[in-house]
């Protein structure tokens, strides 16, 4: 009975919250008739208009703002108070109708009034033409609950009431040349500097911070007319319903991966079962315990065709938990997964453990699979191992290293060493070598974070010690002597900002990065001081000297340690310009390993029209001959250089040009391609007779060209036996696309399961708790209106199709995604489509059990309380008694891309665009909104955690995991670790304690807050392409969106990338042809 009580409650509020918004929903839209009102008031954009308990409080960050001191407008009609009538209606608008910017203002005097749309809402003409007027409002009211009390989160600080659009400050400005201003901190110590003077008001609204020419376009308000509105609305809608046709998965997809999961189940239940008895001792442990339950997209309602299935273990009763540091379940499942035929394979470098697994593994990918877990058995270092990769500096994105318990000392540096030894003697494994100045700069940032040293960043320069700063200091000294070019050393050595002395005795502090910088540059400052060219002219001489006179005051600068990363920015900005200048171009011109000769040959050509050099063949060019001879030189494969040179030299001087040596180099290149696909076997058997007769064409001996053409001078012949085997090699494609002829792809390995052919395909997470509760949490959500479900569908397809899903390539996951959607339908969309579900959980039942807290309030320490009453959910929602707004799916897509299209002001909603820069994402937050600035996610963070395992060994003999019967007759894989250890007097082999050391990466480019996990980024994954590309993406989006009002020809909203990329390499690969042979290989093409 009480339980029917809350509900009816909860019901009864919810719906008397929604009509008594009916009053508000009359009044006229938020437009205003001149530039201010006076005497009005402006409301906290905030406000909820259901709240029902006095007036909200002042937000964080939000004045008391009133433009007249005068009174406060009149309360809205609650419960029952008198409705207001038709006079006071019209003063209530006229007192609301200044847009509302809940952000501190500047002075009325210097900011330009910027009107919204002079036509209503779209809302009023979306529906058959029914005019309805809507106030915009958020989801953001105050929940119901019993007692009218706030549940307070279990873990940090209440839910504060945040405004929608909290300044941040995490933004500092655009970044200043060399001599716009002088980096003088206070007192001369770095540590206080905080970078240049502001150049803007970082608490002015949001349409201050970018002028006509930033990064986000014009800040012009987007205006769009009702007939616009429809026909975007429409495309949006079509798009929708097509996508929603194929993506949404079948009812029998589900049921195979069911019967899938329930086998695996069984599997996992004998194993665990098993190793509790055996190894444990745990005789009576119930197998029933242990359950693989599903959650993530299938779960939640948001599955697409081909999705695959994730799957929590829960094994509550093992002695050590399946996610606990060192438990040996994981390799036990793995190990008993490959037993029965599947493909398994373990990933201890995620940020959870996981399981991959396939259902029907092609035998080469089984046999990699088995041969793996083979060399773990052995303690064989894993193949792709994590130190050989590095990253590319970056100076968006600094690195904040925080070693804890990770200081590994050199056992060749001697003990004792003064200020004034040299640093080779402390670091002596710090050497160039043979590596060229990149992956020497990664292996000494390596080597600094083995030392406990850091970087000094934005982020860390006030947590800095004198002790640190003396380290990185001692790095930057060693980093130069190591190097292995010794005129270069002295070089730097002899500038004031290398001086030894000041950096190991004098307190004036570089960079790392600075340093790299700094080499980088002095190379090639000496390379002009080699060249064997001058510019073009007096003019483009005196403006390279000036660089070159730029560049050696930068490095002498006797304020350098003021402010050591302004610095690093002045020498970047040096560096910068000296790659400008054409003949220091020319004389380090070359091809880098991957670079397709059509590349090369048109920067090279770029070279030659910056110095004033006429490709036109005569005997006294010697621009162009010493252009021809670089780019020889720079041509990366050696056996391609000599052939290319051979030509060169073979040809007479009066006809050779930079074009037909390209060409030569073209031609090569294109049967090397060939060559190494025909090695690796990636053609078909009855195509390498023909390909082998082309690439013997390829070599053939340039002649003449047969018919007079500009672009045509020297070519290779197409013998009749050759020219008809055109068309196949067109068909065949362009050998540099495939894996031979491509960098290695670091995310690639033969491990990787195909994406198709292998059955089911699903993950086993061994800490599924949270995604458990996130899961119920979607999909309660989905139950809130019936658009959400295909809205999210609609956006994920999107992003999968546009290639910005993919999380380890650095963009961001499909519930990234989600997120992002919930949010806007939740916070922005007026009125919103979804309540929030946090806001609106009940107080928890103090008679609950342990186990209940732990599935309904406070899972592994986390607050997990929302609205989880999905069939009290499900039926409010329809009985259309949990929201009001009525907009179509497309208007509320075409509101989502505009959203995070852009950061002004929006074009039909009371709304700005989302800031990316400096807001968080948060779905349980009031408003939906946090700063970067308030969460510390500011700047990126590499934490090596380090974490002690004591890792259980098994009783002697007990060695082998039991294949269920029916299962599969596969042979076992043998355990070692269950053999090897000497077992002690009591039968049992002593317990292991090993050390984990992983390095976690967070990115705060992009930020989303976990709805309970409120210290994880969802978003972390995302790199500075990755952001790059998810932003390009949503500008695209919004412009075809744009276009298609006008009526104006546009692209394919849902283009797939993969497929247009193709066609651009087809394309790109017979235009090669074309090149290689003239013009007869496109009509023998064709």
């Amino acid at each position: 009975m009480e339980h029917q009580n809350t509900i009816g409650g909860l019901e009864d509020r919810v719906r008397n919250m929604i009509l008594g918004n009916t009053d508000r929903e009359a009044t006229p839209p938020l437009q205003p008739s001149g530039p201010h009102v006076p005497g009005s008031r402006l409301p906290p954009m905030g406000m909820s208009p259901f709240a029902q308990q006095g007036p909200e409080p002042v937000r964080p960050g939000q004045e008391n703002y009133s433009i007249d001191d005068q009174t406060s407008p009149p309360a809205f009609s609650k419960g029952g108070k008198k409705r207001p009538n038709q006079a006071q209606r019209r003063q209530m608008s006229a007192q609301l109708s200044i847009p509302i910017d809940t952000r501190p203002q500047m002075p009325q005097s210097a900011r330009a009034y910027v009107s919204p749309p002079a036509y209503p809402p779209h809302q009023q003409y979306s529906h058959g033409g029914q005019s309805r007027v809507q106030r915009p409002h958020s989801a953001t009211f105050r929940p119901p609950s019993r007692g009218n009390a706030m549940p307070v989160p279990l873990t940090g600080t209440p839910f504060p009431p945040h405004t929608r659009h909290h300044p941040s400050l995490s933004y500092h400005g655009p970044m200043s040349s060399p001599g716009e201003w002088q980096s003088q901190p206070p007192n001369g110590d770095p540590r206080s500097f905080h970078g240049p003077p502001a150049l803007f008001d970082p608490s002015s609204p949001r349409t201050s911070r970018h002028g006509p020419s930033g990064s986000y376009g014009s800040n012009k308000l987007y205006h769009t007319r009702p007939e616009e509105l429809r026909a975007q609305a429409d495309l949006l809608e079509g798009l929708c319903a097509t996508v929603i046709a194929g993506a949404e998965i079948e009812p029998a997809d589900i049921l195979e991966k069911e019967m899938f999961r329930a086998m695996i189940e069984q599997v996992a239940r004998s194993a665990i079962a098993h190793h509790e008895r055996e190894s444990n001792g745990f005789h009576d442990f119930p197998p029933d315990s242990v359950q693989l339950k599903c959650f993530g997209s299938l779960s939640s309602g948001f599955a697409t065709k081909a999705a695959d299935m994730d799957l929590g273990l829960l094994s509550p009763l093992s002695v050590m938990p399946p996610d606990a540091p060192g438990s040996p379940i994981p390799r036990i499942l793995e190990k008993a997964f490959l037993n029965i035929g599947l493909g398994a394979r373990l990933l201890t470098r995620t940020r959870i453990p996981i399981i991959k697994i396939c259902e029907k593994p092609p035998e080469r990918l089984r046999a990699d699979l088995l041969e793996e877990r083979a060399k773990w058995e052995k303690g064989l270092p894993d193949e792709a191992d994590e130190d050989d990769f590095h990253e590319e500096a970056d100076l968006n994105e600094v690195d904040d290293i925080h070693a804890h318990d990770y200081r590994h000392h050199d056992q060749e540096a001697s003990a004792g060493v003064t200020g004034g030894s040299k640093p080779e003697v402390k670091f002596p494994s710090l050497r160039q070598g043979d590596k060229n100045l990149s992956t020497y700069y990664g292996f000494a940032k390596g080597l600094l974070r083995k030392y406990g040293g850091r970087e000094y960043t934005h982020s860390n320069a006030a947590e800095l010690r004198e002790d640190d700063l003396r380290l990185l200091n001692d790095f930057v000294i060693a980093f130069v002597d190591g190097l292995a070019d010794d005129t270069l050393r002295r070089r730097l050595l002899s500038y004031k900002s290398l001086n030894r002395y000041d950096l190991t005795a004098n307190s004036k502090y570089r960079t790392l990065l600075g340093a790299y910088t700094q080499v980088e540059g002095e190379m090639l400052a000496m390379v002009w001081e080699s060249r064997e060219i001058t510019e073009k002219d007096k003019v483009a001489e005196q403006q390279a000297q000036n660089i070159i006179r730029g560049w050696i005051n930068i490095e002498n600068k006797p304020a350098f340690s003021n402010d050591p990363i302004g610095y690093g920015k002045d020498l970047q900005f040096g560096l910068d310009q000296l790659k400008k200048i054409p003949s220091i171009q020319i004389m380090v011109l070359s091809q880098s390993q991957r670079e397709p000769a059509a590349s090369y040959h048109g920067r090279a050509t770029r070279i030659m029209l910056e110095l004033g050099i006429h490709d036109i063949p005569g005997q006294h060019k010697p621009g162009l001959h010493l252009l021809i001879h670089r780019y020889i030189r720079g041509i990366f494969v050696d056996q391609i250089r000599q052939g290319v040179q051979e030509f060169a030299d073979s040809c007479p001087k009066d006809i050779l040009t930079l074009r037909a040596v390209a060409r030569r180099h073209k031609s090569l290149q294109l049967a090397y391609e060939f060559e190494r696909c025909l090695e690796k076997g990636l053609y078909p058997v009855d195509s390498t007779g023909a390909i082998d007769a082309y690439m013997r064409a390829l070599k053939a001996p340039m002649i003449k060209f047969s018919l007079p053409h500009p672009q045509y001078d020297i070519v290779v012949p197409l013998p009749t036996e050759a020219a008809r085997l055109i068309p196949e090699i067109r068909k065949l494609g362009d050998p540099a696309q495939l894996s031979p002829n491509q960098p290695r792809d670091p995310y690639k390995d033969r491990l990787e399961f195909p994406k198709s052919g292998v059955g089911v395909q699903c993950d086993i997470n061994f800490s599924a708790h949270l995604a458990l509760q996130n899961t119920l949490l979607l999909r309660c959500y989905s139950h809130t209106d019936p658009r959400v479900r295909p809205l999210v569908l609609f956006v994920k397809h999107w992003a999968k199709i546009r290639q910005i899903n993919t999380p380890y390539r650095g963009t961001l996951s499909s519930y990234g995604y989600v997120l992002m959607m919930l949010h806007y339908l939740v916070n922005i969309a007026q009125p919103f489509v979804c309540p929030n579900l946090q806001l609106l959980a009940q107080p928890p039942d103090p008679n609950l059990t342990p186990e209940q807290i732990e599935e309904t309030v406070s899972c592994k320490g986390r607050n997990v309380q929302f609205w989880r009453d999905e069939v009290t959910i499900q039926r409010l929602a329809r009985e259309n008694a949990l929201n009001q707004n009525q907009d179509s799916i497309g208007h509320l897509l075409r509101g989502f891309f505009e959203y995070y299209a852009q950061s002004n002001q929006m074009s039909t909603v009371q709304a700005r665009g989302f800031d990316w820069g400096r807001d968080v994402l948060s779905l349980r937050t009031p408003g939906g909104l946090l700063s970067k600035q308030e969460k510390g996610w500011t700047g990126a963070k590499t934490v090596v955690e380090v974490k002690s395992m004591v890792v259980p060994s098994a009783p002697v003999g007990h060695d082998q995991v039991p294949n269920p019967s029916g299962l599969g007759n596969q042979q076992p894989v043998q355990d070692p670790a269950t053999t090897t250890p000497v077992p002690n007097s009591h039968g049992r082999a002593p317990s292991q304690t090993t050390r984990e050391i992983k390095e976690v990466r967070h990115r705060y480019l992009f930020a989303i807050e976990d709805p309970f996990e409120l210290d994880h980024n969802v978003a972390r994954t995302v790199t500075h392409n990755g952001i790059v590309a998810i932003r390009d993406e949503f500008r695209r989006a919004w412009k075809i969106i744009k276009e298609a009002g006008k009526g104006a020809p546009h692209e394919n909203l849902l283009q797939d990338v993969v497929s247009a990329d193709d066609n651009r390499d087809r394309k790109e690969f017979y235009q090669l042809l074309d090149e290689i042979h003239g013009p007869v290989a496109e009509e023998l093409g064709m």
